[in-house]
């Protein structure tokens, strides 16, 4: 199937597939929804299918890269779930190195969050990408799928299965001792509770289009953060003012990049909501920033 971008697609349209990304509606409300804009031979099936994620365009990094070492890997999380299974990826030569964990979307560890661990270990990084689903039998295999089984996961204990992931990626003895955390959508929101939770532990945090910690929160972030928002993404950018007021008022060591015009989903290089210009460059940035902040 051709890649679209988002310019190709009225508003309206993306924000009404992004409810149904996030579970906000249901299929048959997103078809009905987006009966008006299938004109001109165009169906509703064809543009649900245009608009939904394909994983044959995310893999920027080869699953069999003879650089590196890849595996999947499963941490103790006696506070969580009592498990979770994740995927571990570092280059093949070398003996330590510093750590970024990689937080999904609300819909698993898909095949675009594992390639984003990859990227992270071509530049250096030993990462692991933990499936949050792990309790309700991991990631399903597609995204529609991945979202509902979202829903069934308890969520205080899959933050502390994240907390898990990221204290035993930090302690392994092919860890440097130094970690970073990166996150997209759910994932960006939850690097901001991990800043809180872990505090000193945490060297960097990196938050895409994520929902801001509680101002009352704040005081308890320790890292450096880092945070990416989307233009077009109301939802998540309504909390701004207050999270940037409360990291201002406590002398909090962050940097902020607005995206103007783009999507929610702006680096998923999966769906039409793709940039590829503003994906570019965040990941130029945030790489510069683990570097300094990890390196």
């Amino acid at each position: 199937m051709e890649r679209k971008s988002a310019d190709e697609y009225p508003q309206e349209l993306l924000d009404l597939f992004h409810e149904y990304q996030h579970g906000d509606i249901d299929r048959r409300a997103f078809l009905r929804g987006a009966t008006k804009f299938a004109v001109g031979g165009l169906t509703v099936a064809a543009i649900f299918e245009s608009l939904r994620p394909n994983y044959a365009w995310s893999q920027t990094i080869p699953k069999d890269d003879k650089d590196l070492k890849l595996g999947y890997e499963t941490v103790p999380s006696p506070d969580g779930n009592g498990s979770i299974k994740g995927y571990l990826a570092r280059p093949a030569k070398g003996k330590k190195f510093p750590t970024v964990l990689v937080i999904h979307e609300n819909r698993g560890l898909n095949p675009y969050i594992e390639d984003v661990a990859r990227r992270l270990a071509k530049a250096g990084y030993m990462a692991f990408a933990p499936d949050g689903l792990t309790s309700v039998g991991g990631y399903p295999g597609t995204d529609e799928k991945g979202a509902e089984a979202f829903k069934k996961v308890d969520g205080k204990k899959m933050t502390e299965d994240f907390v898990a992931s990221a204290k035993w990626l930090k302690a392994r003895p092919d860890s440097k001792g130094k970690l970073g955390a990166v996150g997209f959508c759910f994932g960006g929101g939850m690097v901001n509770q991990l800043a809180v939770r872990l505090g000193k532990d945490l060297d960097a945090g990196v938050a895409f289009y994520g929902r801001q910690a509680g101002a009352a929160d704040v005081p308890k972030i320790m890292a450096p953060l880092m945070l990416h928002y989307a233009g077009n993404d109301k939802g998540v950018n309504d909390g701004i003012p207050a999270y940037e007021a409360a990291l201002k008022a406590n002398n909090k060591k962050y940097e902020l990049f607005m995206y103007e015009g783009k999507q929610h989903g702006f680096h998923n290089d999966t769906t039409p909501r793709f940039d590829p210009d503003a994906a570019k460059l965040a990941w130029e940035r945030t790489l510069e920033f683990f570097k300094k902040n990890l390196k």
